[in-house]
Parts: structure tokens; C-alpha cells; sequence
């Protein structure tokens, strides 16, 4: 049987792990050319209140394996995303529309999340604290219990496995949800791995599903902690119903990044940086660079010469051959990014390249001389479109930078790497890179936003994970019963 064959994804019981059904099924399509890949089952909320009730009781086994089988898991887990890279590139070139540098960069991130999620289970648990009385007195670690993530389209592979990897290695259970537009690249195929590497059934379910499915996840009384990724507008809605379930919610939302050039920065480098971090995956990642803010001594090269490389850009379909941008997602994403775009040239923006698709390939596009009230400027685009602006002072940077809702990521190129970090310090941004573009992302780093961009950092890094995927008890131990005065 072929590692993600159609067997696996269209049943309701997948090795004890439940796969939707109950919502129907739905076509797995291909954006670059429209074409149906399979089919996969659709969760109803009755599938997710299903799931929880097994993973509530199969939680309670694994997190009582000992830690070094847990960590055997994660491991091996780790060395399968290389062993099946072929066939889970394939999934993630069709169905989410990735260029070969993107599936590597997905693949690369899911084997290393896995291996610092090895290294989890091994960590000291707790801490032994001093007490009045004669007893030992210790704050320790526990698993949550049953953790339920929300996984996006855009990189569905990373965006799942960053939280389920460590919410596994901490010995919690997991309901996974991915989008249904990415379904197998972002969920069947992480459960196909965890039970090649020997997660016991039950301990994770991968069901698919729409905002019902989500709703249902977030309100399940088995669930105690949620992992979202995704819009601020859908997270605010998260957020606010985990608050009346009394349960923990780490969102992960949207951004406007800024990417601030000074004038001393070497230009030929900052063009390939920028339109990196504009570009990549057409925009469709949550730290793309939305807002370029370039000196005004410069900012004519710059817009000249980010148009130019956007003209050279190929687009196409990444399974046809090599191109530097691949379809978006779907229709409803690229009249989205169509109206921005019509909505900012109409308000004066002025089009130095692109603006223009064919079928869901849309052309790379820069806009100069955007103003602050400008929809493209102002909002996540989630496309590959470059908004420059210029500044004419480091007081008018800060001030650009830090005029918008957002706080995810902020790059810097400048020729002088500490006055960049100076530059950094008065900007609220929860990631920051100098002589960097904004895109980046490693599983033993922090990562998260301020703002409307989430609640901090939540993922990456074993004091993160830990801090998000368990509990904190108090436990005292006396030789002897006490007396008491009553």
C-alpha cells in the first residue's frame, strides 16, 4: 500500500485515530490546474465530540509511557518526513500549490519539530520549592490532556506539526482539525507518520472539517487547551469562546510586516530579500512582508528594481516544472487580493508591476507611493504583493512600522547591524530579524506576534511548548499526618 493512498483518507476509523465521515466528503483539488485528487470525509461536530471521548481515555495510557518510549516516537517520526519526503512532496506540490523550495523548507521544519519534541519528554518536570512546614513541597509539570489544534492551508504541514509534535511528547492526546483545502498534506499525512512510528491509536485524530467542526472543537468539555492558527478576525472568535469554556487558547493570527531598508543598506542584496519575503509562496504566509518602508534616497532605485525582478518572476504549476510562484489557493483568495490591489491604484497607488492573474495564478506586484489609509497598505493581503513606501527619517520608520494593528515580524536591512537593532527595539513586533526579510522560522526558536497578531509566543522552543501544551500542580508529601487544631 502506497504511504497516503486513498484507503487512508476515506474511511471513519483510521488504526483507532477517528477520520471524519459524518460531514460527508468533499473533492481534494489541485489549484494549479482545478483537477480532483481524491476525496476525502468531512467532520460534523457528532465526529469531534466522537474523538474527544477516545482520546480522553487513550491520553491517560500515553502519558503514563514511560518518557523515553515517548521520546522513541517523536524521533522516529522525525526520520519518516525524510523516508516518505517523495510521496508527502508530492501532496504538498498538488493540493497546497508549493514550489520545490517551499516542500523542502515544510519538510525540513517537520523533521526538526519532531526532534526537539524528542527532547521534551527527557526535561526535568518540576521544580522542588521551599515550604513552612516539614514536608516536600514541588511545582510540577502535566500534561494537559486532550489538545485540539486548528491548522490553516498556507503551510498545513508546518502549521500542524509545530503544535502536535510537542502536545504528543508531553504526553497529551490530540484532535487535529486542518483545512479541508489541504487536508492531506496537512492531516492525513501526519497521521500516516505518527502511526508508522508507533503512537498508540487514539492518541491523535485528524479530522477535517469547517467552522461547525471548529466550534465543536473549542467548545468540547475533553478538550483543555487550543492551538489555532490562523486570520485575527477568525481568532478573535476562538479566543473569545475559549474564554467562556474556561480553556487556554494560543493564536497564532495574521500580519502586516514591515520591512524597513535605510539608506546605507546594500540594494542588490535587499532586492532579493524583498522580494523573498513579498513572494514566497504568493504571499500566503503569515509573516510576509507586507509594508517595504525605504529611505526616500533610495526608495526610486528600490521601486525600479523590486519591479523589475517581479516582471522576471515565473509563474505556473509547480508539478509542471520549475517557476518561482505557484497558483493561490482558490478563487475566493485571489479576488481578495485582486480587490486590495484595484481598491489602493484606485486611492493612487501607482502599479510598477503585476496586478494581474490568469486562472489562480497571480502575478507578483508592486505598489509605490501608497498611502497610510490604502487597503493594501493597511491590511493582510495574503498575496504576493509589495507595498513600498518612503520615509524620510529613523523617527518616520518607527512610526510607519508601528502604525498598524499587527505585531508579527519585522526585518531591517541597513548598513549597520546594531544601529538596526537600536531601530528594532522601537517597534512592538513578537519576531525580528536585521539584514533579513521577514519569513523565517526554526522549531527550537520562539515564534508568535503581539497585537492582533496573537498571544505571544507559543511555539518553538522548550520552554514554549512546555508553557503551552501543560499544566502547573502543586504537590506536597509529609512523612506523617499532621495535627490539627480543630
Amino acid at each position: 500500500m502506497a504511504f497516503l493512498s486513498d484507503e487512508t483518507w476515506r474511511g471513519r476509523i483510521f488504526r483507532g485515530s477517528w477520520v471524519a465521515s459524518a460531514g460527508g466528503d468533499r473533492a481534494v483539488v489541485a489549484p494549479a490546474t482545478g483537477s480532483e485528487l481524491g476525496r476525502i470525509g468531512m467532520a460534523a461536530p457528532d465526529d469531534i465530540a466522537a474523538a474527544s471521548a477516545v482520546a480522553v481515555e487513550a491520553q491517560r495510557a500515553w502519558a503514563a509511557t514511560p518518557f523515553q518510549q515517548r521520546a522513541a516516537v517523536l524521533r522516529k517520526a522525525a526520520g519518516l518526513w525524510r523516508a516518505h519526503a517523495a510521496e508527502i512532496g508530492y501532496w504538498l506540490t498538488r493540493e497546497s500549490g508549493s514550489i520545490a523550495g517551499k516542500v523542502g523548507f515544510e519538510l525540513h521544519v517537520a523533521e526538526q519539530e519532531c526532534l526537539e519534541a524528542a527532547t521534551l519528554p527527557g526535561r526535568p518536570s518540576g521544580t522542588v520549592l521551599p515550604s513552612e512546614a516539614p514536608r516536600l513541597s514541588m511545582a510540577t509539570r502535566v500534561p494537559a490532556g486532550v489538545v485540539g489544534v486548528i491548522a490553516p492551508f498556507n503551510a498545513p504541514l508546518i502549521l500542524a506539526i509545530r503544535s502536535v509534535a510537542p502536545a504528543l511528547a508531553l504526553g497529551n492526546a490530540v484532535v487535529l482539525k486542518p483545512d479541508p483545502r489541504t487536508a492531506v498534506c496537512g492531516g492525513v499525512t501526519l497521521a500516516r507518520v505518527f502511526e508508522e512510528a508507533g503512537l498508540p491509536p487514539g492518541v491523535l485524530h485528524v479530522l477535517p472539517g469547517g467552522p461547525d467542526a471548529g466550534e465543536a472543537l473549542v467548545a468540547d468539555p475533553n478538550v483543555r487547551v487550543i492551538s489555532f492558527t490562523g486570520s485575527t478576525a477568525a481568532g478573535r472568535l476562538v479566543g473569545e469562546a475559549a474564554g467562556r469554556h474556561l480553556k487556554r487558547a494560543h493564536l497564532e493570527l495574521g500580519g502586516n510586516s514591515a520591512l524597513i531598508v535605510t539608506g546605507d543598506a546594500d540594494l542588490q542584496h535587499a532586492i532579493g530579500a524583498a522580494a523573498w519575503g513579498s513572494f514566497f509562496h504568493q504571499g500566503q504566509i503569515c509573516m510576509t512582508t507586507g509594508r517595504h518602508l525605504v529611505h526616500e534616497s533610495i526608495f526610486d532605485d528600490y521601486v525600479r528594481l523590486l519591479a523589475a525582478k517581479a516582471d522576471a518572476l515565473p509563474v505556473g504549476d509547480p508539478a509542471a516544472g520549475e517557476v518561482a510562484l505557484g497558483p493561490v489557493i482558490d478563487a475566493g483568495q485571489r479576488d481578495k487580493i485582486h480587490a486590495l490591489v484595484t481598491d489602493s491604484v484606485d486611492a493612487g497607488a501607482i502599479l510598477a508591476s503585476g496586478g494581474n492573474f490568469t486562472d489562480l495564478f497571480y502575478r507578483p506586484t508592486v505598489l509605490a507611493d501608497t498611502t497610510a489609509s490604502s487597503r493594501a497598505y493597511r491590511e493582510e493581503v495574503f498575496g504576493p504583493v509589495a507595498v513600498v513606501t518612503p520615509f524620510a527619517s529613523e523617527d518616520d520608520a518607527v512610526k510607519l512600522a508601528s502604525d498598524s494593528e499587527y505585531g508579527l515580524s519585522l526585518g531591517i536591512l541597513t548598513g549597520d547591524a546594531m544601529r538596526g537593532l537600536a531601530l528594532a527595539e522601537r517597534i512592538p513586533t513578537g519576531i525580528v530579524h536585521i539584514n533579513d526579510q521577514t519569513v523565517n522560522d526554526e522549531a527550537n526558536a520562539p515564534f508568535g506576534g503581539v497585537r492582533a497578531s496573537g498571544t505571544g509566543s507559543r511555539f518553538g522552543g522548550a520552554e514554549a511548548n512546555i508553557e503551552a501544551f501543560t499544566e502547573t500542580r502543586w504537590v506536597t508529601v509529609r512523612g506523617d499526618i499532621p495535627s490539627f487544631p480543630l
